[in-house]
């Protein structure tokens, strides 16, 4: 962006920020961004195709990874952490709903916060995005109908099988009210847990067409009753679910992530501008002290290039779309984004006044030292998408053995 930007250490990025209602202060603004990386130990090792292991647990290669990527006065995101088994989308991803989750995610915890960082915990529930054959429990929806593209598989085989499973062949379960406030109670459970262990902040996941979006996508939300029907009457799950962990955990504690423009997992909701600008309007209204909000680019998606996803958001009418109309609803909360920021795009963004941090993702993967590769202007080391999801014979490799840079010279 040029030389009218101050970059490396004089950039804004590298100033202190305050969150949580002023009880946490960041050092600086390069944020780790929630990254499934599906390295968990599975709880049984006698696992059969006859009754295969379903739950993982956070293991020391894991609190070896967040360490690696903790900075004094820096924050994490967690991965995707399901609250319940119903909601857990993929092997090798840990809940938080059983004592031995629990104790895992501890020891992360403890390594982060050794390094004088923060990290609060995403809580993740994958609705219709997921697999009876996995998790061994229905696959729960807001509404009971097929995933529009009838030969999209899940990303992973049944439990010992090589066979793909197609979406479309598992028809969810509609939601009763019964069960979307058991759902809520389980994310509230979860996040008692995470604040109990240390977690200093809980993230609900509500992008990137997992539970609480589905109940916003006008696509995959057909309900008629109070859930469903209009913009205002689909962000009823999201707005009770935030306001029971509000009660839960603090508002100050609590943090919401949103992809108003996201394709993935089939959301291909109508009245983008109206649902999300309504769910943010009520939310800033009835929480308005929550811990920051984060955002996903429009133009960023996990499934298309830039100009498709540009396709897109003509065919909807937003060709010149941004999240200003989504910064001025929160107005003084902490605002973050993510999509594809690097070493290059990530100056004068902040001083700009449209973003509080950035968030880094993929980058972050290949340099455990992001923050000082950011803050000294070095080369980002490339990373290796193939090692992007396990699980793997050997954790390790493309997780925690890339080097810092002062590591190879």
């Amino acid at each position: 962006m040029g030389s009218q930007f101050n970059v490396g250490k004089d950039s804004k990025l590298f100033e202190p920020l305050t969150i949580a209602n002023g009880k946490i202060t960041l050092k600086h603004r390069v944020v780790l961004a929630p990254l499934t990386r599906n390295r968990g130990t599975p709880l049984r090792e006698d696992s059969t195709a006859e009754n295969p292991n379903r739950i993982w647990i956070p293991n020391h290669v894991m609190a070896e990874y967040y360490s690696q990527r903790a900075t004094d006065g820096g924050l994490l995101i967690s991965e995707g952490i399901p609250p319940s088994l119903e909601g857990n989308a993929m092997p090798g991803v840990p809940g938080i709903f059983l004592e031995e989750q629990a104790i895992g995610w501890k020891k992360v915890v403890d390594r982060v916060h050794a390094k004088g960082a923060y990290i609060y915990a995403q809580l993740w529930h994958s609705g219709r995005a997921n697999i009876p054959q996995l998790t061994g429990t229905p696959i729960v929806a807001p509404s009971s109908i097929p995933w529009d593209d009838p030969n999209e598989c899940f990303m992973y085989p049944a439990p010992h099988s090589a066979t793909p499973v197609k979406y479309s062949e598992q028809l969810p379960l509609e939601l009763t009210v019964d069960h979307i406030n058991k759902t809520i109670r389980d994310y509230c459970a979860a996040a008692k847990t995470a604040m109990e262990l240390g977690f200093d902040g809980v993230e609900l996941h509500a992008g990137n067409g997992y539970l609480p979006e589905q109940f916003l996508s006008s696509n995959i939300n057909k309900r008629t009753d109070e859930y469903g029907g209009s913009p205002e009457k689909r962000c009823k799950f999201v707005i009770d679910l935030m306001a029971e962990l509000a009660k839960t955990v603090g508002e100050e504690n609590l943090a919401i992530r949103l992809s108003p423009f996201g394709l993935f997992n089939q959301a291909r909701s109508e009245q983008r501008l109206e649902t999300w600008g309504h769910l943010c309007r009520e939310l800033k209204k009835r929480h308005p002290t929550l811990s920051y909000v984060s955002f996903i680019e429009p133009r960023y998606e996990q499934i298309f290039s830039e100009e498709e996803k540009q396709q897109f958001l003509d065919s909807w009418g937003l060709p010149d779309v941004d999240l200003s109309l989504f910064r001025k609803i929160w107005g003084d909360t902490p605002f973050f984004s993510a999509g594809g920021f690097d070493q290059f795009n990530s100056w004068g963004v902040v001083e700009s006044g449209k973003y509080d941090a950035l968030l880094y993702g993929r980058f972050f993967i290949s340099n455990p030292d992001l923050v000082e590769r950011l803050r000294n202007r070095w080369p980002l080391a490339p990373y290796d998408r193939s090692r992007f999801y396990g699980p793997f014979d050997d954790p390790t490799i493309g997780y925690i053995d890339y080097l810092a840079y002062d590591e190879k010279f």
